[in-house]
């Protein structure tokens, strides 16, 4: 999730938000690897269910409209593909596409295997806040 958080670095997780709310397009998660349920992962949700999404060129669209990524520094030219997002799943993409096993990679995300949203980042102090 570089360049806003990179290994050794201290978040918090709210593991109690998505009792009370919906699971979000752009919401970071912490979620069980779907295809290794002992590993946790931390993404940002792209697609919620009923979305279509696109990546092409370095692009991401979801619903036939471009998404603006300030938090993506290098695009990954090379990913191309067309989804559309099933009941139950979410899809995910992490913010140094360069570099990410993601969705394009391991498929959707069951609604079950979500762990919690990021809400801060407490270490280091240089990059503590809110997670946008």
């Amino acid at each position: 999730m570089a360049p806003r958080i990179h290994d050794g670095d201290r978040i918090f997780i709210d593991h109690f938000y998505y009792w009370f709310h919906e699971v979000g397009r752009d919401d970071v998660i912490v979620f069980d690897h779907p295809l290794f349920p002992w590993l946790s992962c931390i993404k940002r949700v792209i697609g919620v269910p009923g979305d279509e999404v696109v990546l092409e060129n370095g692009h991401v669209w979801v619903n036939g409209e471009e998404l603006k990524e300030p938090y993506v520094d290098t695009p990954d030219y090379s990913a191309r593909m067309s989804t559309i997002v099933p009941p139950g799943r979410f899809f995910v993409l992490g913010d140094h596409r360069l570099r990410s096993d993601d969705s394009c990679d391991f498929g959707f995300v069951p609604s079950g295997y979500i762990e919690g949203k990021v809400r801060f980042q407490i270490w280091p102090p240089a990059r503590m806040g809110t997670i946008d």
